[in-house]
């Protein structure tokens, strides 16, 4: 036999330095990869786990009388149907809160209110998040920490963050954008994406996103009247400027929000300002505080009722050292807190009420300050003088903060405890529905006052207009429900001057069911 040849096998060649240390970074990179990742879900993670925290330390979560009529429009349009903007008292329309009321349709009524609970308690801890990271990028971490635990602990904040109300989501969508353009300068369409989505909430946002689009412009323009070529200015100035193509792209953001509300009016009521007028009228009947004489007296009560005594002297402190010690640090906060005021006076100038809620962004842009005013001392040099002053002055602060917990904690507890006493009566109401002792089937349905009206059109799935509150004219037939207490009859209402107006069953109608609220009288054909 003739032998066969095996080749012999390759020998491979000692690794080179090179080789080596591309195998090093590979592997380190490989090892990177997974903590990366972890490092992305950590901030979702914990605004989700600050979430159910809030839910299961408060106790109480529901949705509020303007958030269910939002998601009954949404339903109305869902249906093919025109929202019926008209009822008497109803709230101001929200194209985005509509726009999910019209997603969730399909849903169940139970999932379409646990569904906007939920998103209501993850953009309150959301907006917590955001506080602490703008208070870590203009100050450092401890400051933001400060600042988000005041902002969690408000009364105001809270109580309508667990009630899904649209201000608290409006409120975390304009501190993202100061997040954006504090990370990234003259960061353009990321921040006027957020406002737009901000401006479908409240109209305030428009006015941002305007004076943003300026403060974009003005280099440009500064330029193109100079005569000095884009490339010159920017190697100057050190900003990035846009050509009249880019600018006219973030106009149309900026434009979008006002279009999109106002040709909503316009399509559903035929009045293209309906909002303003309507939101008008009813801060009228209610009887709110509104007008340009009023501003100087109102705006800081409210800003104070949302932050005590104690925080308004660490943010006056923080704003005062911060403005003069560190200016490049606090400038972008300042502006944004003077400008939030501005706007709120301005809107409240043309009729539009002074509610604590719409001071929310200077409010949180405050309680930044109360935590520079606590810790920023820290990004002073150890050898620094000043250094000191501004710890003797954080001591007042906090010595003052500690002496208000007492008084915090039981505020908080007492507007919980009302807040989870409102919920039982809700979810009473909405057990008369399940079991069907309120039916579509016996219309209309008389309620003793406004604030069961959209509850019961989204649980019963049909127009808000077959629910008629007894302050408004009383029923010969349907549906009567009258409160079983007095104490329903005091705190399930939705303003104070209807507690003026007493109510009774109508007559010829008889009782056919009820609970510990409630007790439901029928005239049916």
């Amino acid at each position: 036999m003739r032998a066969v040849a095996v080749p012999p096998e390759p020998v491979s060649a000692p690794p080179t330095e090179d080789t080596a240390r591309a195998g090093a970074a590979r592997a380190v990179s490989s090892a990177k990869r997974p903590r990366a990742w972890l490092a992305r879900l950590a901030t979702p993670l914990a605004i989700a786990v600050g979430a159910v925290l809030l839910r299961a330390i408060g106790g109480v979560g529901f949705a509020n009388y303007d958030t269910l009529y939002a998601l009954v429009w949404g339903q109305e349009l869902s249906r093919g149907s025109t929202p019926q903007y008209g009822i008497p008292i109803a709230p101001t329309p929200h194209p985005l809160v509509e726009a999910l009321g019209f997603v969730l349709s399909p849903l169940s009524p139970h999932a379409i209110e646990d569904v906007t609970v939920a998103l209501g308690f993850l953009a309150l801890s959301a907006c917590a998040w955001a506080v602490y990271r703008l208070g870590a990028l203009w100050f450092n971490r401890a400051a933001g920490a400060v600042a988000a635990l005041l902002l969690i602990t408000r009364v105001p904040i809270l109580s309508y963050g667990v009630r899904a109300y649209v201000d608290v989501p409006y409120l975390l969508l304009v501190l993202g954008a100061l997040i954006l353009e504090t990370r990234r300068r003259r960061a353009g369409a990321p921040v006027l994406a957020l406002l737009a989505l901000a401006g479908l909430l409240r109209p305030e946002a428009w006015v941002f996103a305007g004076l943003y689009w300026l403060y974009l412009a003005l280099p440009t323009v500064r330029a193109a009247r100079a005569g000095v070529g884009l490339e010159e200015e920017e190697e100057e100035e050190g900003v990035a400027l846009r050509t009249s193509q880019q600018l006219a792209r973030l106009a149309a953001i900026v434009l979008a929000a006002p279009a999109i509300w106002v040709a909503s009016d316009w399509l559903i009521t035929g009045n293209a300002l309906w909002s303003l007028t309507n939101t008008r009228h009813t801060a009228l009947t209610l009887g709110r505080e509104t007008g340009i004489a009023k501003v100087p007296e109102y705006i800081p009560r409210r800003i104070g009722e949302i932050l005590g005594p104690a925080v308004l002297l660490g943010a006056a402190l923080g704003g005062v050292l911060t403005l003069w010690w560190l200016r490049s640090r606090a400038l972008l906060g300042a502006v944004a807190g003077i400008v939030a005021v501005v706007v709120f006076a301005a809107f409240a100038s043309v009729g539009l009420p002074i509610d604590t809620r719409y001071a929310f962004v200077p409010a949180a842009l405050l309680c930044v300050f109360c935590g520079a005013g606590l810790c920023g001392w820290m990004l002073l040099a150890r050898e620094d003088p000043r250094r000191r002053w501004w710890i003797a002055g954080a001591a007042l602060v906090a010595v003052a903060l500690l002496a208000y917990i007492p008084t915090q904690y039981r505020v908080d507890h007492n507007e919980l405890r009302e807040l989870a006493r409102q919920q039982r009566i809700q979810d009473d109401l909405v057990a008369l529905v399940d079991r069907g002792a309120i039916r579509a089937r016996c219309e209309p349905i008389g309620v003793p006052n406004h604030a069961p009206i959209p509850l019961l059109a989204l649980w019963l799935e049909g127009d808000p207009s077959a629910v008629v509150s007894a302050q408004q004219r009383a029923i010969a037939r349907g549906t009567y429900l009258a409160p079983a207490t007095a104490e329903v009859q005091e705190k399930y209402i939705l303003d104070r001057a209807e507690r003026a107006h007493p109510v009774s069953v109508p007559p010829g109608f008889a009782a056919s069911s009820g609970n510990r609220s409630w007790r439901v009288y029928a005239r049916c054909p």
